[in-house]
């Protein structure tokens, strides 16, 4: 048989015709086409704090909204899986959880939990009204104020898969956590074109973070291990390294954000002060709902009145619930119960943090414990701003 043979540049020439042909079919195809910037059809908002400031109570004013979706820390199911690592190394598998929480894809618990598993093994999700209503539970409304003890008598037994079924019902997708350590690891979630996510900053003033996480000795050590690299040895606090690492994160998280950002971060981080937002609840919930693109309820406005508005501090066993306290003398318990060596110590390893955040440093146990003398600095008087604050004036 004979063959033809045709020339290699023939060959090539043709290839390159028929490449400009289908390129300029796609570009007179595209230009019909709609070119949408829209973002995707859910919020995402990713609470960052560490332990012990609040992040909980902040939480349950997503939490309890009947648009938010919430879960409380996914990702203490990838630190107690995988204690033995360092924070930094499980960064990544944080931030891997994280983004498919927020996409509603469950299935990545299936490395860190049981095969056939209820709705009540996933860590502390009484707390969440998203998973003790409908569709997730039968038992009460998305309108409803839900309590952690009333979801854990009636919701318990629900399956898994409800957490999924019901997270792709909600407007708002909402997580708090506590184990990042460095906003340069969420990069690759802020630039995610599958992703609407905003940050919410919270922080305290590190002695009030202290005096907290004394109450919770117990309950913090495996974490402050992992924080401390210890190779899944747990450890009490004592001399506050930990503290020392929680404060450098805070102005690591705070600097980048605010200091000659990337673009992608314009408009989607903000910084609460836990101070601020127990002085004016309304007001700071009412920023924070307006940035997460929320409104707040009448039902919501009453619920947050009387859990601010409690009397006392609250109990030790209650260092990990959402009960009525008096949500100002709470903040500043500390000056009355901390020693004045200690407020020393702490100012030592966090003063870094102390100053850009805006607190105040106090130089003796009569300025501790002198009340009337405000430590928290004001953000937006004078023109007050993050940016030009100088904490050495």
């Amino acid at each position: 048989m004979a063959r033809i043979r045709i020339p290699s540049a023939i060959v090539i020439l043709f290839v390159t015709v028929q490449t400009g042909f289908l390129l300029f079919m796609y570009s007179r195809y595209s230009s019909f086409m709609p070119h949408s910037e829209e973002k995707p059809s859910q919020v995402h908002v990713l609470i960052l704090s560490s332990w012990r400031s609040g992040s909980s109570f902040v939480g349950q004013l997503f939490s309890q909204h009947p648009s938010v979706f919430y879960l409380m820390e996914p990702a203490w199911h990838v630190w107690v899986t995988m204690y033995q690592n360092s924070a930094k190394v499980l960064h990544m598998a944080v931030r891997d959880l994280v983004r498919s929480v927020f996409l509603c894809d469950m299935s990545v618990f299936d490395a860190y939990m049981p095969w056939k598993r209820n709705l009540s093994d996933l860590f502390q999700w009484a707390v969440s009204r998203a998973l003790c209503s409908a569709p997730a539970c039968d038992s009460f409304q998305r309108t409803d104020i839900t309590s952690e003890m009333a979801c854990k008598t009636l919701c318990g037994r629900y399956p898994f898969s409800k957490v999924e079924e019901a997270c792709k019902t909600y407007s708002h997708v909402v997580i708090k956590e506590v184990r990042f350590f460095d906003l340069k690891v969420l990069y690759p979630l802020l630039t995610d074109p599958s992703l609407n996510l905003k940050i919410i900053h919270l922080v305290r003033d590190p002695r009030a973070v202290v005096k907290s996480r004394e109450q919770s000795v117990k309950a913090l050590a495996r974490d402050n291990g992992i924080v401390l690299s210890t190779n899944g040895t747990k450890v009490e606090d004592s001399k506050y390294k930990v503290m020392q690492e929680i404060c450098r994160s805070h102005v690591q998280i705070y600097e980048t954000a605010t200091l000659k950002p990337p673009n992608f971060l314009k408009d989607r981080y903000l910084m609460i002060r836990f101070e601020d937002l127990v002085r004016d609840p309304l007001s700071e919930i009412s920023e924070m709902y307006k940035f997460a693109d929320l409104t707040l309820t009448p039902t919501l406005k009453s619920w947050i009145y009387n859990i601010t508005h409690g009397e006392g501090p609250g109990k030790k066993k209650e260092a990990f619930k959402i009960t009525s306290r008096d949500a100002v003398s709470v903040s500043q318990a500390w000056r009355n119960v901390l020693s004045f060596q200690k407020i020393k110590k702490i100012q030592e390893v966090c003063k870094g943090a102390i100053n850009m955040l805006g607190y105040q440093l106090v130089d003796s146990e009569k300025e501790q414990r002198d009340l009337s003398l405000d430590l928290v600095l004001p953000r937006r008087q004078n023109q007050f701003s993050w940016s030009s604050f100088n904490p050495k004036h």
